[in-house]
């Protein structure tokens, strides 16, 4: 009898810490994933296109509004930006394209932006592989021009670029957040 009640005692003890266990790692996985959300307010993706022959792909970190004012407040006007969050934003192709009458050969750069009011600098820069624009030097540009803004009546609150074919052999990638759009086309050469 006394051997039953040991075992009882026993199986009762092992169920009950198999489910704390059970129990604190429920608790943990939750914990983890909530850091994960935290930590992942601007997600990392990217926007793509075949035009023609040519592959065009944009690697970016997507941040949010929040409910802040980004052109002119949370991103200073007339500096330059990164146009994403974390690492520069990445352009690739795999073929030349002629943006704004200037070649980009094949290849993988940086795309950064100086927004202002009236109008903006894109920026393609040969160093792809850096964070934000703290390694950002003008030296390294190889096609810079000038996009107006186009101004959105709705909020747009992730940061969204897109690659789009507008004919057989061009296209156009767009930047679009918060309230602004910019736009520049490109031929495949």
């Amino acid at each position: 009898m006394k051997i039953k009640i040991l075992l009882f005692i026993l199986a009762g003890n092992f169920f009950s810490c198999k489910n704390e266990k059970s129990n604190m790692h429920i608790n943990h996985t939750q914990s983890k994933q909530a850091n994960l959300n935290k930590k992942g307010l601007s997600k990392k993706t990217y926007a793509m296109s075949m035009i023609g022959d040519a592959h065009i792909h944009v690697d970016y970190s997507s941040p949010k509004v929040r409910g802040r004012i980004i052109f002119g407040g949370l991103l200073p006007f007339n500096e330059v930006w990164q146009s994403g969050a974390h690492m520069a934003t990445s352009i690739e192709t795999n073929k030349k394209l002629m943006i704004n009458n200037q070649i980009l050969n094949e290849g993988k750069y940086a795309i950064f932006t100086i927004p202002s009011k009236k109008n903006w600098t894109v920026i393609i820069n040969k160093n792809w592989q850096q964070h934000g624009k703290d390694e950002y030097d003008p030296k390294d540009d190889v096609i810079r021009f000038i996009v107006d803004p186009i101004y959105l009546n709705n909020l747009v609150e992730e940061l969204r670029y897109e690659v789009k074919k507008t004919e057989n052999k061009k296209g156009e990638i767009n930047l679009i957040w918060e309230r602004v759009k910019i736009s520049f086309p490109f031929t495949i050469i």
